[in-house]
C-alpha cells in the first residue's frame, strides 16, 4: 500500500512518514499544495493524507482538483477543528477529517479503517487478497496464511512478499525489489534484499514441502508455484 503524505511541517511530515513506514506503508511526502497535487496526479496511490493549510494552494484546493479525475482516499489532518471546517472538508470530498493535535495510532487505526472499507467496496480493480497455491495474503488486514497457517512477517518481509505475489511468475531484479520495498536507489555494495528474501524465504517455504521463492541466478527472484 503507498501513501502519499502532503505536509509542509518538516518535523511532523517526516514523522508521518517514518511512522507509517514502520506500519509497512511506502511512503512519499511532499511539501507544498501544488507539489501534492503533481503528485497525487502523476502516481497511483492508495490513500493520500492531505493537511489542510499548505502553501501555494490550500488542502480544500488541492483536494477539489484531485476529485476532478480520480477518487484516491483521501484523509484531511488539519489544524481547523471547527464543525464547519470538518463539514467543508468532507463535502469536499475527504474521506475522513482528523484535527490536530492528534494521536499517532488514531491515525493508523483511522488508514486502516477507510483503506478496508475500500476493499470490501471494490467491485472490480484490485483485490484486497491475493492467492497462489495454498498462499493467501489479505491485503488490508496485512495478513498472510500458507496451508492454513499464519506467517509471522515483518512489515518488509510482508511488503516484499505482497509486491512478488502480484507480479507472480515475473522476475524481479533486487534493483527493482530495493526501490518498491525500501524505497530507496540500488547500492550494489548493500545486501538488504538478499537478506530479506533469505528471512522471507525461511517463513515462506521451509517449513513447507514445495517451495515458492525462486532465485534466477544473475536475474533476481520470481514467485511462482512450480509443477514437483
Amino acid at each position: 500500500m503507498r501513501i502519499l503524505v502532503i505536509e509542509d511541517e518538516l518535523k511532523l511530515a517526516e514523522y508521518l512518514r517514518r511512522g507509517l513506514s514502520e506500519e509497512g506503508y511506502v511512503v512519499d511526502v511532499a511539501h507544498t499544495g501544488i507539489d501534492g497535487l503533481h503528485m497525487a496526479t502523476e502516481v497511483d496511490y492508495d490513500l493520500l493524507v492531505l493537511d489542510g493549510m499548505l502553501p501555494g494552494i490550500d488542502g480544500l484546493a488541492v483536494l477539489a482538483a484531485l476529485r476532478q479525475s480520480k477518487q484516491t482516499l483521501v484523509l484531511m489532518l488539519t489544524a481547523r477543528g471547527q464543525v464547519e471546517d470538518r463539514v467543508r472538508g468532507l463535502q469536499s470530498g475527504a474521506d475522513d477529517y482528523l484535527v490536530k493535535p492528534f494521536a499517532f495510532s488514531e491515525l493508523v487505526a483511522r488508514i486502516q479503517v477507510l483503506l478496508r472499507r475500500a476493499g470490501g467496496a471494490r467491485g472490480h480493480g484490485e483485490a484486497s487478497s491475493l492467492r497462489m497455491a495454498d498462499l493467501e495474503v489479505d491485503l488490508i488486514r496485512r495478513k498472510a496464511t500458507r496451508a492454513g497457517q499464519r506467517l509471522d512477517l515483518t512489515a518488509k518481509e510482508f511488503n516484499l512478499l505482497s509486491l512478488l505475489l502480484r507480479r507472480q511468475g515475473e522476475v524481479l531484479s533486487r534493483t527493482e525489489l530495493a526501490e518498491q520495498v525500501w524505497d530507496m536507489n540500488f547500492d550494489s555494495e548493500t545486501n538488504v534484499v538478499e537478506v530479506a528474501v533469505r528471512r522471507l524465504r525461511s517463513k515462506l517455504d521451509q517449513p513447507f514441502e514445495r517451495p515458492l521463492l525462486h532465485t534466477v541466478r544473475g536475474m533476481g527472484y520470481v514467485l511462482e508455484a512450480r509443477e514437483p
